[in-house]
C-alpha cells in the first residue's frame, strides 16, 4: 500500500473522482439478481463503505460517478458472445432500463452533482461509455474504482482506467466479489500491480487533512 503522503498526493480532490461500479438495487439490493453477490458486498461490509466513501467525497467536493450496468427489454445491442451474458437473461430479476433494479443501492446518497453513467453493453463501466471524456472533462487524474464485482467489472474498471492514463486506487474493503475469498486473492495477484491500494478511512483521513498550501 503506499504511504500516506503518497495516498493524499493521489487523492487530491480537485483531480479526483470516486466511481462506484453497479452498486444499484437489482445487484447488490435485497432483490438482487446476484443473492450469492449481494451477500458478499453487504456481509463484508463493502456496500458500507461505499456509502461511506460516497458520503466523504460529497462533503469534500470529490465528483462522484456512478457506474450502471442495464438492458433494454427487448435486448437490443447487448452482448451474447459470452456465457456470463447468456446466463444473466435467464436471471429472475432483470437489470431493465427505467426500473427500481438499476437504482443506485440504498445508502448510498446520491447528489445532483453526481454523474450517473449507464451502458447497455459489455463488461467494463469505462470501455465504450462515456465514462472517459467525462473524466477528461472534469480533470480527473486519479479514479477511485469502488463495488462491485472483484470477478469482472471491477479489474475492468482498473485496467480500463490504467491504460487510459489515469492513476487507479482501490479501496481493498469497498469491493466485493464471489466466493468471498476470491476478492483479497484478486487484489493481492492482480489489482495491487496495476493501482494503489487503500482502506475506506485512509481515502477518508486523506481528504479531511489540512491541504498544503504551496506558494510562489
Amino acid at each position: 500500500m503506499a504511504t500516506n503522503e503518497q495516498l493524499a498526493e493521489q487523492l487530491d480532490p480537485a483531480s479526483t473522482v470516486l466511481m462506484t461500479v453497479e452498486c444499484q438495487q437489482g445487484v447488490v439490493g435485497p432483490d438482487s439478481a446476484l443473492p450469492e453477490l449481494a451477500k458478499a458486498a453487504r456481509s463484508s461490509g463493502a456496500l458500507h463503505n461505499v456509502a461511506r466513501l460516497v458520503a466523504a467525497a460529497h462533503e469534500t467536493g470529490v465528483q462522484v460517478l456512478h457506474a450502471v450496468a442495464e438492458r433494454r427489454p427487448d435486448g437490443r445491442g447487448a452482448n451474447r458472445n459470452a456465457r456470463l451474458f447468456r446466463a444473466a437473461e435467464r436471471l429472475p430479476v432483470q437489470q431493465y432500463s427505467g426500473t427500481t433494479a438499476v437504482r443506485i443501492a440504498e445508502g448510498i446518497d446520491v447528489a445532483d452533482e453526481d454523474l450517473v453513467v449507464r451502458r447497455l453493453h459489455g463488461l467494463s463501466p469505462i470501455a465504450g461509455t462515456d465514462v472517459d471524456p467525462l473524466l477528461r472533462n472534469l480533470g480527473c487524474r486519479t479514479l477511485i474504482v469502488s463495488g462491485v464485482s472483484a470477478n469482472v467489472a471491477i479489474p475492468n474498471a482498473v485496467f480500463d482506467a490504467v491504460n487510459l492514463g489515469y492513476t487507479a486506487v482501490v479501496p481493498a474493503d469497498a469491493i466485493a466479489g464471489v466466493p468471498a475469498e476470491y476478492t483479497p486473492a484478486m487484489i493481492r495477484n492482480t489489482l495491487a500491480l496495476v493501482a494503489t491500494i487503500a482502506t475506506t478511512d485512509t481515502i477518508v483521513a486523506c481528504w479531511k487533512r489540512p491541504r498544503r498550501v504551496v506558494r510562489a
